[in-house]
């Protein structure tokens, strides 16, 4: 399934068909050249020769989007977008367990798991030291966690991909190394519109991390797309 999807429905016989991969290097030596000869295009479009030494993934809810950049030296170059075709709750940061809330923010990938119940995931770092300084602050004692980007079509507050973008991702953030990738989640495009951190929905702090998400999109000339 080539787009990357927030939530939806899928076979349950085929979550657990193919979650057995053993090791990164099984899944690399299963799906590595296939999804290299799909993304070099891409990168040699772009101009920016395969591998990178550095990317980020720019997720928007609204837009139903994850944009993908790359650079070796210089600035960012952009690669290629991925449509997402539905996301879990709605605007607004992931407070706490079972809100369904896709988190905002501006993440790490921490890991790769190759034996993930959807065919492959890679998780992210939330809550980082931003949401749990928020949530010590509110009381709040359980922000939640587990948040991935995977494969196939079902999810609530993860990035589920389909399979096939995500064997390119995995494939890919195990070669430029985790340390070297990033996910900023905006609920919408702020290089097209500002974000409104006082929406009355928002939590007060919503403000400082809307102006840090609009701050990290700028780095990424929408008109380079």
């Amino acid at each position: 399934m080539p787009a990357l999807i927030l939530g939806a429905l899928v076979n349950p016989a085929s979550v657990v068909a193919d979650n057995h991969h053993g090791t990164i290097e099984n899944v690399v030596a299963s799906y590595g050249y296939l999804a290299e000869i799909r993304m070099k295009p891409y990168f040699m479009r772009a101009e920016v020769s395969y591998p990178p030494k550095e990317i980020v993934l720019l997720a928007t809810k609204e837009e139903k989007a994850l944009e993908l950049w790359a650079r070796n030296e210089g600035d960012f170059t952009f690669i290629r977008r991925y449509p997402i075709s539905k996301a879990s709750g709605g605007p607004g940061p992931k407070l706490r367990e079972g809100d369904k809330q896709v988190p905002e923010g501006i993440y790490r990938i921490t890991h790769l798991n190759p034996n993930s119940r959807f065919h492959l995931s890679m998780r992210l770092d939330y809550p980082n030291s931003y949401d749990l300084m928020r949530a010590a602050k509110e009381g709040r004692t359980n922000p939640g966690g587990d948040i991935y980007i995977h494969g196939k079509a079902q999810s609530t507050g993860c990035l589920a991909v389909g399979d096939i973008a995500v064997e390119e991702l995995f494939v890919l953030v195990n070669t430029v190394g985790t340390e070297q990738a990033s996910v900023v989640i905006a609920p919408h495009d702020p290089r097209s519109q500002p974000l409104d951190g006082f929406a009355s929905n928002l939590p007060r702090w919503a403000v400082e991390l809307y102006a840090d998400i609009s701050r990290e999109f700028a780095k990424y000339p929408k008109g380079d797309i």
